[in-house]
């Protein structure tokens, strides 16, 4: 039975005017973005499928066109449709950053690098980089490496932090195997990066850990090196 049949209340996008998009599950929302199903399948089941195809909301929205295209019902206009439903939402979250305190919203920017970095195959390391009210200047992309190295220069971390004057910054990579937990190499990555800022006046207040899962912050978890003062 095509969507157009079921009763009003239990049609995704009636649903979302009367109850809000919070009211929707993950098929619902995504059915109202396909608009239409394929042959034998309403839009809602068409969305289910692909669900349970790409394992949850993230990977089946960041997917490239190829692995997409290998799917019944989607092509290029589908991945064109989720590839500006992703970037809209890390403009938003990016504009939101530049208007507040970064330092003082962790939550924000958590959400923002899952988005970026949770479904990346490879390791990527980005930096954010801030003003004295700790609000973003700007984002670089430090590095892009195998899912299994990825390297990242102090001294270039540096360089851009003194090249956009900014006071702070905060770093963050991905771990495409799924674990959270930092390495040996990450943790003295960190310590070395810290010493190397407050020598230019610079601090280094949190670094960030992406999973397709969860997004940990040295801050919060106490990882963070403490330096000496004075």
């Amino acid at each position: 039975m095509s969507i157009r049949h079921w009763p009003q209340g239990e049609r995704p996008r009636e649903k979302l005017l009367a109850q809000g998009a919070p009211a929707l599950s993950d098929a619902e929302l995504l059915a109202i973005l396909l608009r239409v199903g394929t042959r034998g399948m309403s839009a809602v089941d068409l969305a289910r499928h692909l669900l349970a195809e790409f394992g949850g909301l993230g990977r089946l929205m960041n997917a490239g066109l190829p692995e997409l295209a290998k799917h019944k019902g989607m092509g290029l206009a589908s991945y064109a449709q989720f590839a500006v439903v992703c970037e809209i939402g890390r403009r938003v979250l990016g504009e939101e950053l530049r208007q507040q305190t970064v330092f003082d919203h962790p939550q924000r920017v958590a959400d923002m690098l899952r988005l970026q970095l949770g479904h990346e195959t490879v390791e990527v390391s980005l930096a954010l980089l801030l003003d004295t009210q700790n609000r973003l200047i700007t984002q670089i992309e430090l590095s892009r490496g195998t899912p299994a190295e990825n390297t990242v220069y102090i001294r270039e971390v540096v360089k851009h932090a003194l090249l956009h004057h900014a006071t702070a910054l905060i770093v963050a990579h991905n771990h495409p195997g799924g674990s959270a937990e930092p390495s040996s190499a990450d943790l003295a990555f960190t310590r070395r990066l810290s010493e190397a800022l407050a020598l230019v006046d610079i601090r280094l207040l949190d670094h960030f850990i992406v999973t397709s899962q969860q997004t940990v912050s040295f801050a919060q978890a106490g990882w963070m090196p403490s330096l000496p003062t004075g």
